[in-house]
């Protein structure tokens, strides 16, 4: 191991030391092809190979596109593919090079005889974002979205599903490059892992993404099928504690139409235990509180999804889609109160029993309409999607007093919630003269949500508590940006103007605030390629974080006035000025992206803890002045043999936060840090072993202090009948060590919660293919 240490560190050395002396480079590019039907040719391998020390290596993307800088020279050009004959072209490379489309020729030879020589990496870094595909990660099989996020570079999931980029928690997420209500709410964990091809991580985005989002935008993929004929996928997964899945994969495509679908079946339990410590001070009597919640939740979802590709002519593809998603959540929940007096005596004792309900059903109809044009790498592309969801949320809290004894109460509440959500988006994209690219478009997102609240108590109805609530938030949206390349440098330039019309208002009549504004976001990418494929690069971006419904809605229901969370109906959108540089360099098997970033957000809004006047806590999101973060990233990864491969990322930042609420000033500085490591091993036809161990540092914010949290997963895989049938184990939290601590003191109350809601789990998972090889990918979603 220190032999590997060393070598990372002469390697990052060298990096460091390297001269910038400038070689002439030239770029080779080309599409692949089938010979059969024209279409992309994705995740063909191609290698420009000069001698036996001198070789360029590349994938096709999902356009079956390569782009491969080299030296000027004499160069063997050799293309292979799944299903394909392999290709070999001599080259002499002076400049630029195109070769546009290259067909590529059915084999015709059995399937069992094709050997698949080059695959795409687990993690790939590019110019503009960080891509984790997630077919070779064995750690998140059997599992969902949530498992996946945990295991990619800079992302973080919190044991109650929140999902922070770099530590910050204000990330945008997109599924599909668009907006989706399954990113809310903790939805993401109800979306299965075998439904994903890739994960992006873009950290500094351009002006053709919406602006939301001051930490960037993390973009999932959904698997797009781009085989001929029928084939299907079958996986079955069981867990313990409970992790139990079924899904269904399935695709008939020919030259007109390519017809896909799914079901899924899942049903997950966990376990939580939180334990909550409170002390108060000040005037007489002092008492203190000691909190145990167990709490058991389970989940059953059920998925469709139903779509087809219409080929219209060559030029023109429209998309249909229906997506449907099923939910039951059941939560079951036993707390304990013990109140103590100033001198530690006991004083009263409450039990309290929860029984908690919600279906959802989420429905999502798309539709998408891509022309391509003559001239290549024009494009126009429009889409259009609606969703509709319902969420019914029915609690039964029972509660009675222990000592001194008493009968209690019982209290039932029920909140539904409805959206209308229609998404519309166009872009053009065409080429210009020299190696110029012009991008715009249009985009119009419009939501209405509604919320009716009842509650009772022992059958009484409680009218303080009937809440009925709109929010309606229409977002309309243009964008230009403009990028070309002159030698070794590119550029991009963009600027992207946002109308924000939001209301939020009670059916009463008690408040109805609404805002208004257009916002101009500009964004700048910069990129300088030095010799041996190294780039520095540099971009900026101006950003916005628009309170969310929940933080506005200042209604907090009856779940536990111990401890609530109410909205600000006045919060104040955020705005973040973000700086990035870096340098991509890639040697061989080895890469590494060392950054360093800077971010200076104002009309910052967090939240503050208040008690109240019967010592209860009340959590409220309120706007400060300012916050600032500086910090460092290094990623990595490196193949050192062709059997093992290993990645890491580390990141360190610092930050203040400041401002005043209320009359009273608020000011932290403080700093943390996390970091992933990866290693995998695989063994061709015995079996692939995946390690991965995440750590993150001690952390604050204006009020509290967040402990250590870390996590050991790890996983096998092992294939069979040929590559139509794969066995995997998992365990995740090897150390049962993914706890939650966050520590508030102040001059009036000390405030110590616990909670930890993830074990040890161990999960199985079977995958068996029909007319489809094991790095064929399904389809879920447009990739469009």
């Amino acid at each position: 191991m220190n032999k590997v240490k060393v070598l990372w560190m002469l390697l990052l050395t060298g990096v460091c030391l390297a001269g910038y002396a400038q070689q002439p480079m030239v770029t080779l590019k080309g599409k692949l092809i089938s010979a059969k039907n024209r279409q992309p040719v994705i995740a063909a391998t191609i290698r420009l190979i000069k001698d036996a020390a001198h070789a360029k290596a590349g994938l096709s993307d999902a356009a079956g596109t390569f782009a491969i800088p080299a030296a000027p020279g004499a160069y063997t050009l050799r293309i292979e593919a799944l299903q394909c004959k392999p290709l070999v072209i001599a080259l002499q490379l002076s400049s630029d090079t195109t070769l546009g489309d290259i067909a590529l020729e059915e084999d015709t030879r059995q399937l069992e005889t094709v050997t698949v020589t080059g695959t795409k990496s687990e993690i790939e870094l590019k110019t503009d974002r960080k891509v984790f595909n997630v077919g070779k990660d064995i750690l998140s099989k059997g599992g969902n979205v949530n498992d996946i996020l945990n295991n990619v570079p800079s992302v973080n999931v919190d044991p109650n599903g929140a999902v922070s980029l770099r530590g910050n928690a204000n990330v945008r997420i997109l599924i599909n490059g668009k907006p989706s209500m399954l990113t809310v709410n903790n939805g993401l964990r109800q979306i299965p892992a075998s439904s994903i091809e890739k994960v992006e991580v873009i950290t500094n985005p351009s002006s053709a993404y919406e602006a939301e989002g001051s930490a960037g935008i993390i973009n999932i993929i959904m698997k797009k099928n781009a085989l001929s004929g029928f084939n299907a996928s079958l996986q079955a997964g069981l867990g313990s504690p409970a992790n139990n899945s079924l899904n269904l994969n399935m695709s008939y495509k020919t030259k007109k139409v390519n017809i896909f679908s799914n079901v899924g079946y899942r049903y997950q339990e966990r376990f939580f235990e939180d334990i909550t410590r409170r002390q108060n001070f000040g005037k007489a009597p002092v008492s203190s509180m000691y909190q145990v919640n167990n709490l058991r939740n389970s989940n059953t979802a059920t998925n469709y999804y139903l779509g087809m590709d219409y080929y219209i002519n060559d030029r023109n593809t429209l998309t249909g889609s229906f997506y449907r998603i099923k939910v039951n959540n059941r939560d079951s929940a036993r707390n304990n109160y013990n109140y103590y007096g100033s001198a530690g005596q006991p004083d009263s004792s409450i039990t309290r029993f929860e029984d908690y309900r919600e279906p959802q059903i989420f429905n999502e109809l798309e539709l998408n309409y891509v022309k391509t044009f003559a001239k290549k790498g024009r494009k126009w592309t429009t889409n259009l999607q609606y969703d509709f969801w319902h969420d019914d949320e029915n609690q039964l809290i029972t509660q009675r007093s222990l000592h001194p004894e008493n009968n209690g109460f019982k209290l039932t509440s029920r909140d539904l919630e409805y959206s209308k959500d229609l998404f519309i988006q166009s872009d053009y994209v065409t080429p210009l003269k020299g190696s110029g690219k012009l991008e715009m478009g249009v985009r119009a997102g419009l939501r209405a949500i509604k919320s009716d609240y009842t509650a009772s108590q022992d059958e009484i109805l409680l009218p303080q508590y009937d809440n009925k609530l709109n929010y309606d938030e229409n977002i309309y949206a243009t964008y230009m940006q403009y990028g070309s390349k002159v030698k070794q440098f590119n550029y991009q330039v963009g600027l992207r103007a946002e109308l924000s019309d939001i209301g939020i208002r009670d059916r009463k009549g008690n408040f109805n605030n609404a805002k208004r504004y257009i916002d101009f976001f500009p964004a700048v990418h910069l990129q300088y390629s030095l010799k041996n494929d190294m780039d520095l690069q540099l971009s900026y971006s101006r950003r916005i974080n628009r309170p969310k419904f929940w933080q506005l809605n200042p209604f907090s229901g009856l779940s536990d006035t111990r401890l609530l969370t109410v909205g600000n109906p006045d919060l104040n959108p955020m705005y973040t000025n973000a700086l990035e540089t870096g340098i991509l360099k890639k040697a061989g098997n080895f890469t590494l992206n060392p950054s360093v970033y800077y971010q200076f957000a104002t009309n910052y809004f967090d939240y503050i803890l208040r008690t109240t006047p019967e010592g209860y806590f009340l959590r409220t999101p309120v706007n400060l002045d300012l916050e600032q973060r500086f910090g460092v990233e290094l990623n990595t990864s490196w193949n050192p043999y062709n059997w093992w491969r290993l990645s890491m990322d580390v990141n360190f930042y610092q930050f203040t936060q400041e401002g005043n609420y209320e009359g009273e000033k608020y000011h932290v500085t403080g700093k943390t840090w996390f970091s992933t490591i990866r290693s995998g091993f695989k063994f061709p036809k015995v079996v692939s072993l995946d390690l991965s161990f995440n750590y993150r540092g001690q952390n604050r914010n204006v009020q509290s202090l967040i402990k250590p949290i870390y996590r050991l997963n790890a996983g096998i895989s092992r294939d069979f009948l040929g590559d139509r049938m794969t066995f995997t184990a998992t365990v995740n939290n090897l150390l049962d060590s993914n706890t939650y601590q966050e520590i508030t003191s102040t001059d009036t109350y000390y405030l110590d919660r616990f909670s930890k809601g993830l074990q040890r789990q161990f999960t199985g998972t079977l995958i068996y293919r029909f007319n489809r090889k094991k790095d064929q990918a399904d389809r879920m979603g447009d990739q469009n």
